[in-house]
């Protein structure tokens, strides 16, 4: 079908191994929660995508634990920006999020961001590592409730081949 407009890109999600490798390969995402006003209010995150889950880490006094406690609602957006997927493919995340500060889920939480974010297994992913693990952290568990993605490769494929069944002869 050729593209005739850009109003309806709902025809061009993500397929589910390009999405795994979307929230395997990027490490940032903007989470989204609701102020006790029904604002939405986001900030820019580290997180590990482990068994279909999103896990990140806050400090307990942030405004945005209360607000889970209040309402565990949320939203994570990740983009492929900066990844070797390049650009315009986005995932969009509802779901419901989950605070824990049990000892297992630190155990396995911090080690594994600490490397994520600072590429390996050096003394400074150590260093990071024994910063995170503060009596005053939680660790975040989101759990997906329902995707909105797009995949700007797809929307340029059926472009360029709008733009060969357009050409006379």
């Amino acid at each position: 079908m050729a593209i005739q407009d850009f109003e309806d890109v709902t025809r061009y999600p993500l397929d589910r191994p390009v999405l795994e490798e979307l929230l395997r390969a990027q490490n940032e995402c903007a989470f989204v929660w609701g102020t006790r006003d029904h604002w939405p209010v986001g900030v820019t995150m580290s997180y590990v995508w482990r068994e279909g889950r999103f896990w990140l880490t806050s400090a307990e006094r942030r405004k945005r634990i209360a607000a889970v406690r209040r309402d565990p609602r949320v939203c994570v957006v990740v983009t492929s920006a900066g990844t070797k997927l390049g650009p315009s493919r986005t995932a969009t995340a509802k779901g419901r999020c989950t605070l824990r500060d049990d000892r297992a889920t630190k155990d396995w939480f911090y080690p594994e961001l600490s490397r994520r974010i600072m590429g390996g297994e050096g003394e400074g992913a150590r260093l990071f590592q024994r910063h995170l693990d503060s009596p005053g952290r939680v660790i975040l568990e989101v759990t997906p409730e329902h995707w909105i993605t797009y995949d700007g490769h797809k929307m340029a494929r059926a472009m360029a081949e709008g733009a060969r069944q357009d050409r006379p002869g």
